[in-house]
């Protein structure tokens, strides 16, 4: 990673990549099996045929945000494994589904499963990760974490998991309609990004202590943390640099989504030629060029870059309003200043 990511992401990831691989080998112990191949290769373990690889396997978000919940709780760490390991497959299960529906070649900075195998098989890859998601949370039992404990994190986990494909649901449908309103795209956002950052404090909170309360209210932290990561990540959809995100120019507007500059423009006087062009099945060069033009002059990266000040305010206000251990609550804020960082 490059400098100035807090050092949890490091701290963490050498063990939450042993849990992972860990499950995937008692599935697949001779490594030979096209499924489990995808998912390595995915996970950015592995190249298409196989060999070792350096491939980027993401920062490790959302289980990293477990990880520190417990620690921040007052447990070890390593107890949350199984559930940061969930959580992370969860996220990925939802990556691989998104980039087939959404036609994207290539995630971080190398083709998609999809694009490399095919849509069907890619299909499996994203349904064995789903599958691997709930093996894991099981593991919790292992790690000391009360029978009754294992069936919340459990119903945790599924909650999240229905709440982020509703979310996908209504993202897909908003493609379709040019009226989509702030209030709808923001419902929409904390379903399909908030529900599984949520679900990720929430967890670590559960594997932390014995009090269901502050895991609920690192839950809810995460809510709004999910929804404001989002806001940031739809201004990087439209104006992020390839080097930096993995994916094409404006891969956004080429897909059309209404994200939130594009539902802040459609709502704007100046929102006419980007009716004109989202209203087009498929997008040329030139329209993708008018679309970003008409972004520019309704002010919508101005507009959504205040939205992300104002929300990374409200998350930290919140976090410092949570009871936890100094040192592991500070580390929260950097990740969470980090995460929301002004673009």
């Amino acid at each position: 990673m490059s400098a100035g990511v807090p050092d949890a992401f490091h701290r963490y990831r050498e063990a939450l990549d042993g849990t992972l691989r860990s499950l995937l080998t008692s599935r697949d112990p001779d490594r030979s099996g096209l499924l489990y191949r995808m998912l390595r290769y995915h996970l950015g373990w592995e190249d298409a045929e196989g060999r070792p690889s350096e491939g980027d396997g993401g920062k490790a978000l959302r289980p990293t945000l477990c990880l520190l919940a417990c620690e921040a709780t007052g447990g070890d760490w390593r107890k949350a494994l199984p559930a940061a390991a969930a959580v992370e497959l969860t996220h990925n299960f939802s990556l691989v589904h998104d980039d087939i529906q959404d036609r994207d070649p290539e995630r971080r900075h190398r083709p998609s499963v999809w694009a490399v195998w095919g849509e069907a098989q890619a299909i499996n890859a994203g349904d064995a990760l789903a599958g691997l998601a709930r093996l894991a949370v099981l593991e919790l039992r292992a790690e000391g974490l009360t029978e009754g404990g294992v069936i919340e994190a459990a119903r945790a986990l599924d909650e999240a998991t229905l709440e982020m494909v509703e979310g996908q649901t209504l993202d897909l449908s908003f493609e379709d309609r040019l009226d989509v309103s702030e209030a709808e795209y923001l419902a929409m956002v904390e379903k399909k990004t908030g529900a599984l950052f949520g679900c990720a404090l929430r967890l670590g909170g559960l594997a932390g202590s014995d009090d269901g309360r502050i895991a609920a209210v690192l839950g809810e932290l995460g809510r709004r943390l999910g929804v404001a990561f989002q806001i940031r990540d739809d201004v990087l959809g439209v104006w992020g640099e390839p080097a930096s995100t993995g994916k094409a120019r404006a891969t956004d507007v080429w897909n059309r989504k209404k994200s939130l500059p594009v539902v802040y423009a459609l709502s704007r006087a100046e929102g006419g030629e980007l009716r004109r062009v989202y209203a087009k099945a498929e997008l040329s060069g030139d329209d993708v060029e008018a679309a970003l033009a008409a972004l520019d002059s309704a002010g919508a990266r101005q507009y959504c870059e205040a939205a992300l000040t104002e929300r990374r305010q409200q998350a930290l206000a919140a976090l410092d309003g949570v009871e936890l251990q100094a040192g592991p609550a500070r580390e929260l804020r950097e990740v969470v200043e980090y995460l929301l960082a002004p673009i």
